[in-house]
């Protein structure tokens, strides 16, 4: 329950939702409850009229005597239908202010939780799934949604209605209201104990939700590679076992709720009992009428619905209590990568320096830097050549400040990495990596991704760069064809030659192309090569990649192995030490002259 603390700021965020709920809770259940003592004074009128004539043993009541009865029973009935109106009305208003108030809370929420997404960085999405991300997101604020609104709503009209009744019942008679409230408290009790087991199993099933999400999700992104491996039964009985997990967890708490129903009848019935025989007998003895009997009855009728929803709320507000603790546990998470207070916003030059930097991931314990040390002049091209995993990636998420270096500095422009803005310092530096990642969206849009202000012919110039455009041209539509989810529609070569264009598009004073030409052939690389010659005039340039680019003049050639500098020099420099460097490009090229 202290989890559910947390959406204290949306309640004073919306606060005249929540007041004038409640106004309209209190007038709606005052309306509900009134009619009982309308009921027990028609009753007792009635009953007053025709006593004498009672006693008199006489069968036949005056017709002016009828007629008065008839006029004061419809005059009663107009008054209870005043108040079911008055009811209904304040029953549509109650739920225009707190089941609204709960939608908005539940946008605010949502948009909070995206965006903390937005704001935490690489190293938590590396350690996290994306189907658990999205159970969060959705299922779990969904669940707190049934909280803010009805749960609120239910059991301010429970506790009002419960009030209101048990005050007109003490006025009636206390002793009778004691033995009708008698098993309220067993009720309770019994409730207080079901509402802890259904808080602990409500949080085992929501992981198990995000761990059946996670698997659909990563079979849904994954179907091509299932579908050529021929896995799609073991995928299937795989899910049906996560999915036979939650089933037996959903099961078993709907059993423990299950005991709610059959408790609340059976208190419900005892109250009802003890009404009937209890004040019979007070009525037989004259100490209250037989209109408060029927009044009694209607309030008990009335609490049954207050009672009921008691277990519902219960349920409800628990269930909320473990999905906003889920909720919390990542909004209380902060990200490591942030801007210094006093960070420094800098137009960069292109200047770029690592003294002495290592790295090692925290969430695996590699070490892919060690010891690397790098000057790079504004507008120069730097090759970094390596294996799989050689460390080369590393560097440029050290330069994108993905990650903060372990030890050393990164310096641009001689000012440390970790002083400048981050949001602008990732502004200036274009980033073509090698997992080619696009967005369900146009081919015009996908270039253009994180720039608004090009034209038409920028994102044109800029697919003709990547020699694409040739590509573009025969798709159905043009730049306006929907390349589907993660671009399904397009090859892997036109995947990253997309997003090669969306670097290029960028014209920052800082690219880096990391292996993104991997997927593209020979011809084509040659091709784009040849037309980023002018284009990259003035920029500094880091180019990673596993091959050596013969076609183009390198200022600077790094070889990494195991995350430290093997070679270091330029193309002429590195061959007359006849190293590797030397030897995989005789290789690369006797291989090439061959074909």
């Amino acid at each position: 329950m202290k989890n559910l603390g947390t959406l204290n700021k949306y309640f004073i965020r919306y606060k005249w939702y929540l007041i004038l709920g409640l106004v309209f809770v209190t007038v709606s259940s005052i309306s509900a409850a009134y009619p009982a003592k309308v009921m027990q004074q028609t009753i007792d009128k009635v009953l007053q009229i025709i006593h004498p004539y009672q006693q008199a043993n006489k069968s036949i009541v005056p017709q002016d005597i009828r007629s008065g009865i008839f006029n004061l029973v419809v005059l009663n009935g107009l008054i209870l239908l005043g108040l079911a109106i008055l009811k209904g009305f304040f029953m549509f208003l109650m739920r225009q202010t707190i089941i609204v108030m709960s939608r908005h809370i539940e946008y605010d929420q949502k948009n909070e939780i995206y965006k903390h997404y937005q704001e935490l960085d690489t190293q938590f999405f590396k350690t996290h799934f994306t189907g658990d991300l999205m159970n969060r997101v959705s299922e779990d604020v969904s669940r707190v949604r049934m909280y803010t609104g009805p749960s609120i709503m239910y059991f301010s009209s429970m506790a009002v209605l419960t009030i209101t009744c048990v005050y007109y019942m003490l006025r009636v008679n206390a002793l009778l209201t004691l033995a009708v409230a008698l098993p309220l408290p067993l009720l309770a009790g019994s409730i207080y104990y079901v509402n802890k087991i259904i808080f602990l199993k409500s949080g085992k099933i929501q992981s198990q939700l995000s761990d059946l999400t996670t698997t659909a999700q990563e079979s849904y992104s994954g179907i091509r590679v299932i579908k050529s491996f021929v896995q799609e039964n073991n995928m299937l009985r795989f899910f049906q076992s996560n999915s036979e997990l939650y089933r037996k967890s959903a099961i078993n708490l709907s059993l423990t709720e299950a005991i709610y129903f059959p408790a609340i009848n059976l208190f419900i019935g005892l109250s009802m009992l003890s009404t009937v025989l209890i004040g019979g007998y007070f009525a037989i003895h004259g100490k209250i009428s037989i209109g408060n009997i029927a009044e009694f009855v209607m309030y008990v009728n009335l609490l049954m619905f207050p009672i009921s929803s008691l277990g519902m709320v219960a349920s409800m507000t628990q269930r909320a209590g473990a999905s906003q603790k889920r909720i919390d546990e990542f909004l209380s998470t902060s990200p490591t990568i942030v801007s210094v207070p006093d960070a420094k916003s800098l137009t960069l030059q292109g200047k770029v320096e690592f003294d002495h930097v290592s790295f090692v991931y925290p969430h695996t314990g590699i070490k892919a830097i060690q010891d690397f040390s790098l000057l790079v002049r504004p507008g120069q091209k730097i090759a970094i050549i390596g294996k799989t995993g050689s460390g080369k990636s590393t560097i440029a998420h050290l330069l994108l400040r993905m990650y903060d270096a372990g030890q050393g500095s990164v310096l641009l422009d001689d000012m440390p990495i970790n002083k400048l803005n981050l949001q602008d310092l990732r502004r200036q530096i274009a980033y073509a990596p090698q997992d080619a990642y696009l967005f369900s969206d146009t081919v015009y849009n996908n270039i253009k991704f994180g720039r608004d202000d090009v034209t038409e012919a920028d994102v044109k110039e800029a697919a003709r760069m990547a020699d694409l455009d040739k590509d573009i041209s025969t798709l159905a539509k043009g730049y306006e064809t929907m390349i589907g989810e993660r671009g399904v529609m397009l090859s892997g070569g036109q995947k990253q030659r997309m997003i090669l264009a969306r670097a290029i598009l960028k014209n920052s004073k800082i690219l880096i192309l990391d292996d993104c030409l991997s997927a593209v052939d020979t011809q084509t690389e040659r091709t784009i090569l040849g037309n980023l010659q002018s284009y990259l005039q003035g920029k500094t340039t880091f180019v990673i990649t596993h091959r050596i680019f013969t076609s183009w003049t390198f200022d600077q050639i790094i070889i990494l192995d195991n995350g430290r500098i093997a070679e270091h020099g330029t193309h002429e420099e590195l061959m007359e030490r006849n190293g590797r460097y030397a030897k995989q490009y005789r290789h690369q090229t006797q291989i090439t002259t061959y074909s």
